[in-house]
């Protein structure tokens, strides 16, 4: 099964509409029946059909020369100018289909032609905010940037709306994946992106470091975001900031920098984290010179432990699931995988979320409704393995196929009891292995965390250091790399 984390909050459904933005204008495609630009107060859907919907309200702030602290801009459902300076706010239709239609725009101020047609400077550390123009609740919000990363946030008391708790990021394109009920229970939802303005030139380069801090699996990894891109044809440039990020661990271990992109740095061990390790995280950049690229800014430090050592190795032939923590075997799972055409992706991943309920569609993996291999499922105990929606779930209705055949539409089927106890026993950054699936391997970037199937030979040709990114350092000098193990 699969399907499309409020960063906590692991999206329920996966909207198929994307919105393209013009500076932080929100724009998204109109619904079937509805009219773009009307007022909602008069009816924004067409037609003798009256489909599920909802009209958000969505507002950013823009910089008018002063920064308003989240929380500070009147009551939900209100954009306060007087309290947050310029506001932006849009009015959005979310259907059951998950697509929507930009309804209302302010005709003037931060609203007007002229300003959606340029990147307006935004304040990237003002609030975002999303709430219900109508009765109903919002039921889970997810907003991530152009890497996949998380922007963190809140729901209200009464899913009356959603408000960030941490800062939108300077010259970064958001998406925004919204799913809300009406009175009648009814689901329904959309997907839509704005974009934040690029820095000031001149602006220092900074690093926002991941994950937040907490306690992790031996598979997760570090994550660098810079504030600005540093382009590959700048070799220099790139070794000077990578040398200035600074990693150290108790115990101490080897491991290195691998530039995913322009603007995205992952550190990893060349091993898995051994258990209870304590990682240490900090930029050196503040006042280095960067050359074309200026020079280096403050940025926040970071602390992030390891728990115990769970790794879940699936063997798609023998349709069984191995879990073993800190190397002792735990528990031996009877399982279904993807059948053929929906194979498992093979190779190492890392779990990135835990839903105790989930909506799993086909239409959201590219089913067509209506078709023999269509499904719609409420799911339990669903462990995320990637962002394109792999799971590891409880399956009631393969029961008998469990430990004897593959089933599945990709995701890793169970019984509801073994999946509960999975559920309960793994944390985000712990291991998944899928063996003997003949499933496409899991792509090291970008759908979710497989920087383990990276060679350690292939990973440190990605560091601007070569091979002396995983070398010792004297602790007394900076230091881009983990010492390795003595």
């Amino acid at each position: 099964m699969a399907t499309s984390r409020a960063q906590w909050k692991q999206p329920t459904k996966k909207w198929g509409a994307m919105a393209a933005v013009a500076g932080a204008m929100l724009v998204v495609a109109a619904a079937p029946g509805s009219v773009p630009g009307a007022d909602p107060a008069q009816g924004a859907l067409a037609g003798p059909e009256q489909e599920a919907a909802l009209t958000l309200l969505v507002g950013r702030a823009v910089d008018e020369g002063h920064a308003s602290p989240a929380g500070a801009c009147g009551p939900p459902g209100t954009f306060g100018p007087a309290l947050c300076g310029g506001w932006r706010e849009q009015r959005v239709r979310a259907t059951a289909g998950g697509v929507g239609s930009l309804l209302h725009e302010p005709a003037s101020g931060a609203g007007s032609r002229a300003a959606r047609t340029g990147a307006l400077p935004t304040d990237s550390g003002g609030p975002l905010r999303i709430a219900l123009a109508e009765p109903g609740h919002l039921t889970d919000v997810t907003v991530r940037d152009g890497r996949g990363r998380h922007l963190a946030g809140e729901l209200g008391p009464d899913g009356e709306r959603w408000l960030n708790t941490e800062p939108l990021r300077a010259g970064e394109t958001y998406t925004v994946q919204v799913g809300a009920q009406d009175t009648a229970g009814r689901p329904v939802g959309v997907t839509m992106a704005f974009a934040t303005a690029l820095p000031e030139a001149g602006s220092r380069l900074t690093v926002d470091f991941g994950p937040r801090p907490g306690t992790y699996g031996a598979g997760e990894i570090v994550t660098a975001a810079l504030s600005r891109p540093v382009p590959a044809d700048d070799p220099e440039a790139r070794a000077r900031l990578e040398q200035a990020l600074e990693v150290t661990s108790e115990p101490q271990v080897e491991g290195a920098w691998h530039w995913v992109d322009d603007s995205t740095l992952h550190f990893r061990p060349r091993a898995y984290w051994p258990a209870h390790t304590v990682v240490r995280v900090r930029s050196g950049l503040d006042g280095v010179e960067l050359g074309e690229q200026g020079y280096g800014g403050p940025s926040e430090p970071l602390e992030f432990t390891v728990g115990d050592r769970i790794e879940a190795v699936t063997d798609s032939a023998a349709h069984e699931m191995t879990v073993r923590r800190n190397g002792r075997v735990i528990r031996t799972i009877p399982v279904t995988t993807g059948k053929a055409g929906f194979r498992t992706r093979s190779g190492i991943k890392v779990v990135l979320g835990k839903e105790p309920k989930v909506r799993m569609r086909g239409d959201s993996v590219g089913i067509k409704r209506g078709t023999k291999e269509f499904y719609d499922l409420p799911v339990l105990y669903a462990t995320r393995v990637t962002w394109s929606g792999e799971y590891i779930h409880a399956a009631p209705w393969s029961v008998e196929a469990q430990g004897e055949e593959n089933v599945s539409h990709g995701c890793t089927g169970m019984s509801t009891e073994d999946a509960a106890w999975f559920f309960h026993t793994v944390r985000e950054g712990d291991i998944v292995e899928v063996v003997n699936s003949g499933g496409a391997e899991m792509a090291p970037f970008g759908n979710g965390i497989g920087d383990w199937n990276v060679d350690w030979a292939t990973w440190l040709e990605g560091s601007a250091l070569g091979a002396a990114a995983a070398q010792s350092q004297d602790p007394a000098s900076t230091s881009s790399r983990l010492h390795p193990t003595t």
